[in-house]
Parts: C-alpha cells; structure tokens; sequence
C-alpha cells in the first residue's frame, strides 16, 4: 500500500543520515524507479527532502526535522489516525484525549497518507453490541468511572433480581463485553474480586479512603477467566423449542462452537417437515432472546410462555418493518 510505504520511507530516512534511491530501494524492497517516485511524493507532500552529490551523496532530510512520528511503524500510523473515537472513550472520559492523539499523528503525515487514512476511515465501521439491544449508558457509570481513575473505596446499592444490596467496594478495573459496562471490584472486607452490571448499580457514594491494587492482578487476565468460569456454569434459563433444519445447522454459529455442548441439551429427531425439538440452556431472558431472535425464523419456542411471547413480538414487528419497504 503506496501510503504505509512513504511512512516507512519516511522513518528510514529519518533513522539514515543519507542514503541512495538503490539502497532506499533495497531495504524497502521495491524497485528503484518506484523509489524515485516515493521520494518525489514526500517532497510533494512538503517533506523538506535535499539531495548530496558526489560519491557519499544521496537523499536526506533537513537538519532538525523529524516527522512526529518516531516508535510508529507504517501499519501502525494507519491505523490509528484511521481508527474513530469509540463510545467507550466517551464512557472513560477519554473522547477529548482521543481526539487529541489523532489530531497528533496526523500533523506528522503527508498529506497523501492522511487521505488515505480517511479513505480507510469511511469504509470500516466497528460496531459492537448485538442487534435488538439498547445503548448501555448506566446513570452510574461517570462516578465508577471516576473511582477506578482515583483509586478510591466506594459504596454502592445494586440491584440483585428483587432485592437491592449493600456493597462496599475497591474499584479494580471496567470492562465493556458486547455494549455492556462491568464493574470488577474488590469486595470489602472479604478481598473476594467480583464482577458487576454497572446498570445495576442505582447509588455510588464515594469513600475518601483509598486502596493498593494487588500487584499480581492482570484485569485482561482475570476477566478472561472469569467469563470461562461464569459460561461454564452461569446458564440458568431452560428453554424447550421447535428448529427447523435451518436454524439446527446455525446453532454452531449463533452460540459458538466451543459453547453448543452446554447450551443444546438435547435435540430430537426431526419430523416430516423438518422441524426438530430442543432443549437448551441459556444465561437469561435478554441474552437468550437475543440468540433465539438471531436462529429466527426458524425458531419456534413452546416453553417458557413469556420467551415465546416476546420472541413473537420482534417477529411481528420485523414482518411489519419489511412490509412498508
């Protein structure tokens, strides 16, 4: 890609005294002529470019200008000038500094390579959460925010089905898996690391009390092992249905491979039209509605009544959307 390969021109030069378009282009690995093109680009892209004669001559940038850039590989650059603001850095109060990095690194570009960044910018769009779901904005979410940024104890209510619980807590880390916000704390004074839905949390009062981190813990490392734990056992919604042969075949694809042993626990013999009964395994009604929706239409759930009734719900309202198109 011509834009990667001026940014790596750029950094060779910068870490060359002087170098020839031949060794330019052998350490580049293109031709000489492309080379002489390259370099003709960065000067076009006002990259102050002089040329020594003689037998030592070659290409070198002025004295004193370096591009910005240094430490960044070409792929590197690209990226993230590429990369937009995500709603997670607005969550974490980082969207300003965010933007502000950008800002940055493209002052250091030529011009050509931030067109191209912007051109890679307009075509890929990260879009976590999953379909049918709402935006996870949790009243609660700015002061836990700013207790992991403080490193300060807090007390909060949480909401636990009907009940609401007292809870004081060392804020460890935040995470956000899917759309949504979980808080991973210490729990005081037992020291036992727990997870929350920060949408449950309905009070956070902070506590001028603060606390060491253990120096062991790793919150990438421990999430992961925790969600292993959790997939593995946290799957309390049963539910009995009718596949048809279509939506059997994507039940590899919708729970995933490693999961489908746990989450079908039994599938029936399929009858004269096709459809088959199942019972599966699923965490709760919102995520398991989610999937049921994803295996539609070939889904027909017969218990629990409520699942079957919401799932008939979005059923009906996709069937309407389509008919006004």
């Amino acid at each position: 890609m011509k834009a990667e390969r001026l940014v790596a021109l750029l950094f060779t030069l910068q870490r060359r005294r002087s170098a020839t378009a031949a060794e330019l282009a052998v350490e580049l690995g293109v031709s000489e002529r492309t080379m002489h093109r390259d370099l003709a680009a960065l000067r076009e892209a006002g990259v102050p470019l002089w040329t020594e004669q003689g037998r030592h001559g070659g290409f070198r940038l002025v004295d004193g200008w370096r591009s910005g850039l240094d430490g960044l590989t070409a792929r590197e650059a690209v990226a993230l000038f590429a990369l937009g603001v995500p709603d997670a850095l607005a969550g974490l109060g980082l969207d300003t500094a965010g933007s502000a990095a950008r800002a940055k690194v493209s002052a250091g570009m030529p011009a050509e390579l931030r067109e191209h960044a912007a051109l890679v910018a307009g075509r890929f769009h990260l879009d976590a959460p999953g379909w049918f779901g709402s935006p996870d904005e949790p009243p609660a979410l700015a002061a836990v925010v700013r207790a992991v940024w403080s490193q300060r104890r807090v007390a909060v209510a949480y909401r636990r089905r009907d009940k609401v619980a007292s809870r004081e807590l060392e804020p460890l880390g935040l995470v956000l898996k899917a759309g949504v916000w979980y808080l991973v704390a210490r729990v005081v004074p037992d020291d036992a690391v727990r997870t929350y839905r920060v949408s449950r949390i309905s009070e956070v009062s902070a506590r001028d009390v603060p606390f060491d981190r253990p120096p062991e813990f790793d919150l990438a490392r421990w999430w992961r092992s925790s969600s292993a734990a959790f997939e593995q056992v946290a799957r309390p919604l049963r539910v009995r249905a009718r596949l048809d042969r279509t939506a059997v075949r994507e039940l590899r694809r919708v729970f995933g491979g490693e999961h489908l042993a746990d989450t079908v626990v039994s599938l029936g013999t399929p009858d004269a039209d096709g459809w088959a009964e199942a019972e599966l395994a699923l965490e709760d009604d919102e995520i398991g509605l989610g999937q049921l929706v994803a295996l539609s239409p070939g889904v027909e759930v017969l218990e629990p009544v409520e699942l079957r009734a919401a799932l008939a719900a979005i059923g009906a309202e996709l069937a309407a959307r389509n008919a006004q198109r």
